[in-house]
């Protein structure tokens, strides 16, 4: 085993010659350089955490290159600032190329810290996934700390003015230090560093020493930040009519790709077998969707096309915003209630009031009969954009026009969980309780006569980034759980077959369980090393239980759809193989600045398609970049058309889907996500930089992927 891990790194680092060419091939970024390999650099001054490192390349071009063990949690490198403190005031980011010369995928983290900083305050961290043998660049934002006397009042989002910090942040003029780390590693690891330097700018707000009684109200009319201008922010209604006048010639001088068949398939491309429905193929060596008619298709769309993703909750909140309608006027209408709040100020604070400013900007806009409008909006836009599918979350009453592919949204709500588990969105169903099948038939049948044999629909997703943790977690969760879990059951049932009585299992675990009824009854967890083996296999069991009831509920009411999966955004080998079992196609929500080396692990060959992804930057009044920042709306253009590109040209991956269609709320919906990550603005504006990115991609993107090597 050590000798084939040798190779392998071995191999990864042969393939590391083609790539230190990204790493040193261009000249340093623009900026302030914070640390050089290059020259007389002091390798001792490296702090190592249960790591090596050794400079490597020629003088004027090195790197560092990392080898790290896996005995410490957080693996890795410090770099001290010289003096003490780098005053990074000046800039936004930091940054620096990295490769992965391991020999599978790794996630790379880079902390920043400012006195005090601990891994939770006075720092900032950000990561970057890479596959073996692949480099990219791996950037942190330097988010500020709010003024004291503002962050006392300002609650309930994800970024603040200016992308400042609430409760973590830093000094960007006392950074201390730089770590570069890799988290709970399971076998030693390799990865090579180039030169990091602060990059990007950042001008100080006047905001910042306002009193609070000059700073609030902060939101205008129209959802918009008051204290900052930008090109495009909108300051009247007549500036809404405007917009309507503009993307009518916008769209009538891009009304969308010649070759494209009225589904966005790619009508003077090659033909495959029409079934009239969507369905997956390989061909030239790559996996594609064929759409109705025969032709191939590449689904490329937003996620969230409606009105409703600029809701706020303004409980608690009223003197944010100014010009909200009083009770009895036109656009009182667009108040609302809302309780949906897994995380932030309004978790477990039951019912809030809520105002959605995207629809009162709508109303504003059109007028009478405002909804139907945009949602014909929404298809021309999608068209004229070269986009061809309305994704995951959007409102049926546009997507049921049926003139944009779909994706649907289902779930498995209701179900009961298993009681150990835990997650991100939380825990996790369990598939052996009746109440699971119950849940999801129940979804599936409300999609009868609706996009169910619809052709137009691609197929369905149910559920959304699970917490399937790592390889055994899902069955310590089941015996961390009470008797009658069911999930339980079924492992113990098992178990009973594989051992026949309580002693030969308590002689393989090392445990003292009096009879089966009195595991049955416990909830402790027994030893993995020992366990190991029984842990895995009930964990598999739970993975293709979840993924078998899903695709028969599915295939039992729309048998002509899809089964896309559960979009995962945390998986682990093992949860990837009993969807591979199961599913059509996959879903992934891949956060990544890249998808151009993704892979399924073990060989697996089966078509993927992401569920999400994205970039924002703080340049149009907005408070959060959301998951992937970019320095302005020219880098958040230049990142789309690198992943898109690079997604089309992966064999595994059939569509890439932008999450989402229009900004959040400036101020957060009910789990205080504020980002600033839509193809429009609150006020329902094109971000021009990003569309023109969008458009131009979209309509070459067949030609790209079958022309990619």
């Amino acid at each position: 085993m050590r000798m084939r891990e040798r190779v392998c790194r071995a191999a990864c680092v042969a393939v590391f010659v083609g790539l230190y060419g990204l790493l040193h091939g261009a000249p340093a970024p623009a900026g302030k350089t914070l640390v050089s390999f290059a020259g007389e650099f002091d390798l001792g001054a490296v702090v190592r955490q249960d790591a090596a490192a050794e400079l490597v390349g020629d003088e004027l071009a090195r790197a560092l290159r990392v080898t790290t063990g896996h005995a410490s949690p957080w693996p890795g490198v410090t770099f001290k600032a010289p003096g003490g403190a780098w005053d990074l005031s000046a800039h936004g980011e930091v940054a620096f190329r990295v490769a992965n010369l391991g020999p599978r995928p790794a996630q790379i983290y880079c902390r920043v810290d400012s006195p005090g900083g601990d891994g939770v305050k006075n720092c900032v961290t950000a990561h970057l996934r890479l596959e073996a043998g692949a480099s990219g660049r791996l950037r942190v934002e330097l988010r500020r700390q709010l003024p004291a006397a503002l962050s006392e009042k300002l609650f309930g989002m994800r970024g603040y003015p200016g992308g400042y910090a609430k409760d973590d942040g830093l000094d960007p003029s006392r950074v201390t230090q730089i770590i570069i780390f890799l988290s709970r590693p399971a076998e030693d690891w390799t990865f090579q560093l180039g030169p990091i330097a602060a990059e990007g700018g950042h001008e100080p707000e006047r905001w910042r020493s306002m009193p609070p009684g000059n700073f609030f109200p902060m939101i205008d009319r129209f959802g918009q930040f008051i204290h900052k201008d930008w090109p495009g922010k909108t300051r009247s209604e007549e500036d809404l009519a405007a917009a309507i006048a503009s993307e009518e010639a916008g769209a009538a001088a891009h009304p969308g790709p010649a070759d494209w068949n009225k589904y966005g398939g790619w009508s003077s491309g090659p033909k495959l077998k029409a079934t009239g429905f969507f369905y997956p193929a390989v061909h030239a060596g790559k996996w594609w969707l064929v759409d109705p008619e025969g032709c191939l298709f590449w689904s490329h769309g937003p996620d969230c096309v409606g009105s409703s993703q600029g809701t706020t909750p303004i409980t608690d909140r009223e003197f944010y915003f100014a010009g909200l309608p009083a009770e009895g006027e036109p656009l009182a209408v667009f108040y609302g209630q809302g309780s949906w709040a897994p995380h932030g100020y309004y978790k477990d604070k039951g019912a809030y009031r809520t105002y959605n400013f995207t629809g009162a900007n709508l109303a504003r806009k059109y007028g009478e009969g405002w909804s139907e409008k945009a949602a014909e909006a929404a298809h021309r836009r999608l068209r004229s954009w070269s986009m061809n599918t309305i994704a995951n979350w959007s409102d049926a009453r546009i997507y049921l026009l049926r003139k944009t592919p779909y994706v649907v949204s289902a779930g498995s709500g209701g179900a009961k969980p298993i009681e150990g588990s835990t997650g991100y969105w939380g825990k996790f169903p369990d598939p052996f309780d009746p109440s699971f099948r119950r849940a999801v038939a129940r979804r599936m049948e409300y999609e009868r006569g609706r996009s169910a044999g619809d052709p137009w629909c691609i197929g369905y997703f149910v559920d959304n980034e699970l917490g399937w943790g790592d390889e055994l977690s899902l069955a310590k969760a089941a015996l961390a759980s009470p008797p009658e879990q069911a999930a339980k059951k079924a492992f113990l049932e098992d178990l009973k077959r594989k051992y026949a009585d309580i002693g030969a299992l308590n002689a393989a675990w090392g445990t003292a369980h009096e009879s089966w009824e009195a595991l049955a009854e416990s909830r402790t967890v027994p030893d993995e090393k020992k366990a190991r083996a029984d842990l895995a296999a009930c964990y598999t069991r739970i993975a293709e239980e979840y993924f078998r009831v899903c695709r028969e509920e599915v295939t039992r009411v729309a048998p002509n759809n899809l089964y896309l999966g559960c979009r995962f955004a945390w998986v682990n080998d093992r949860g990837a193989r009993a969807a591979a079992k199961y599913c059509d196609v996959i879903g992934y929500n891949l956060y990544e600045d890249s998808v151009a080396d993704f892979k399924l692990p073990g060989g697996l060959d089966k078509p993927v398609i992401i569920g999400e992804f994205h970039f924002g930057a703080l340049d149009r009044g907005m408070f959060h970049t959301g998951l992937r920042p970019t320095a302005s709306q020219e880098a958040r253009a230049a990142a789309y058309a690198s992943y898109v590109t690079g997604a089309l040209k992966n064999r595994f991956l059939v569509g890439a889907h932008w999450f989402q269609y229009g900004d959040q709320a400036t101020t957060g919906r009910g789990d205080g996500e504020n980002y600033q990550i839509g193809l429009v603005d609150i006020c329902d504006r094109p971000y021009p930089e990003t569309i023109e990115a969008v458009r131009e991609v979209g309509a070459s993107m067949y030609r790209t992927r079958l022309g990619a090597p």
